[in-house]
């Protein structure tokens, strides 16, 4: 099998929002309840075929702990599209957007397409972020997609993959 692309994911946002589930359901299809924490970035690779092309994915699991964040200017330099992944049932999951995004914009001299994703949305009954408040939030914070999903059912994981896929060829394509 040959890849016409490799492109570098990283996922980000505060700690306990599921970006670790998220990257285990999207690798495996599985739900894993019992994840450890992420201590400072987990790695992985994933291949898959986008608008009849084969790209393989790195990609980054930043761990969302304070004590790690001064790690991630040097984990996005390089990053082809992001994740900004927060916890519906947990309105302090977007407490620290403006901090996460000022370390983007600062290390980051170009436009990376960026997903924001709302995650556990099998715990609806829960919610505490409004979807309408969340997608405003992203529009401000120049989020290309915005998508709420379920690592445990595995609603639209795999559908934030594909649209930030999409979203990286279309601007390798536009150059």
């Amino acid at each position: 099998m040959s890849y016409t692309s490799t492109f570098k994911i990283v996922i980000f946002g505060d700690s306990q929002t599921g970006k670790t589930t998220l990257t285990h359901r999207f690798l495996t299809n599985l739900f894993k309840e019992d994840i450890t924490m992420t201590l400072g970035v987990d790695f992985h690779l994933k291949a898959i075929e986008s608008d009849g092309e084969m790209v393989k994915l790195q990609i980054w699991d930043f761990a969302g702990e304070e004590r790690f964040r001064f790690l991630f200017p040097s984990y996005i330099r390089g990053a082809n599209g992001a994740i900004f992944m927060y916890d519906i049932t947990n309105y302090g999951s977007l407490a620290h957007v403006d901090d996460w995004f000022e370390i983007l914009d600062k290390e980051i001299n170009y436009k990376l397409p960026i997903v924001f994703v709302g995650g556990k949305t099998d715990l609806m009954h829960l919610k505490e972020v409004s979807t309408k408040k969340a997608m405003d939030l992203a529009m401000i914070k120049g989020a290309d997609g915005f998508i709420e999903c379920s690592s445990k059912t595995g609603e639209n994981v795999h559908k934030i993959f594909n649209l930030l896929t999409k979203l990286i060829l279309k601007k390798r394509d536009s150059h």
